[in-house]
């Protein structure tokens, strides 16, 4: 018997909008376990970058995360993305991610917020401000603001595998599998070599789709 949920409009009408064209993953060893218990944390980039060209071609980049042979090449490449999603050419911007960063840190995840809300407001094409505050709004179970600015990126880097599988953590958390399962999947075609990612799918897909005959 399915669970009901009550989710509030504004959650409903961001997933209504993730679905028209679609964040470390999923940390647990249960892969049925809801994501996000032990992490409350979307997918972000990691702590050590290499310096990149803002030029770099990411068309590149994902046909070569695609085809990397290993995890170890994928990984490589996987961080010259998120570098290039980093940069951003204003230096206001780029200090004001700065604070944020220290106020995370500081457990002042309020105060990241309005930080994160100056970047939006100055540089509204900065993907990686709307993903960091998705990430803080998850971190609060504020679902529906975290989809919102989820879909923010979205819109304008469809191949954002940090915020797909973000995407997916908070449906498999809100209970709906059907459109985990699809976020986790575009999330993989983007980057096959998502850590944790590939088991959630396995088990949905049985538990969504049923076993094979």
């Amino acid at each position: 018997m399915a669970v009901r949920f009550s989710i509030p409009r504004t959650l409903c009408l961001a997933v209504v909008l993730a679905g028209t064209g679609l964040a470390p993953a999923v940390a647990q060893d249960d892969p049925m376990a809801p994501p996000g218990k032990q992490q409350k944390k979307l997918p972000e980039a990691p702590a050590k970058l290499p310096k990149v060209d803002r030029t770099k071609n990411l068309d590149f980049l994902f046909g070569a995360l695609k085809a990397a042979p290993d995890d170890a090449s994928a990984k490589h490449v996987e961080a010259r993305i998120w570098a290039i999603w980093l940069q951003t050419p204003s230096d206001t911007a780029a200090l004001l991610m700065a604070r944020a960063k220290a106020a995370v840190d500081a457990q002042k995840v309020e105060v990241a917020i309005k930080l994160l809300d100056a970047v939006i407001k100055l540089r509204p094409d900065y993907i990686e401000a709307w993903n960091r505050r998705a990430t803080l709004y998850y971190m609060q179970n504020d679902y529906g603001r975290s989809l919102a600015d989820i879909q923010q990126v979205l819109i304008r880097e469809p191949r954002h595998f940090g915020a797909l599988a973000g995407l997916g953590m908070i449906m498999q958390e809100i209970g709906d599998e059907k459109r985990a399962l699809d976020a986790y999947r575009k999330a993989l075609a983007v980057n096959p070599h998502l850590d944790k990612i590939p088991e959630q799918v396995k088990a949905l897909t049985e538990k969504v789709e049923g076993r094979d005959i």
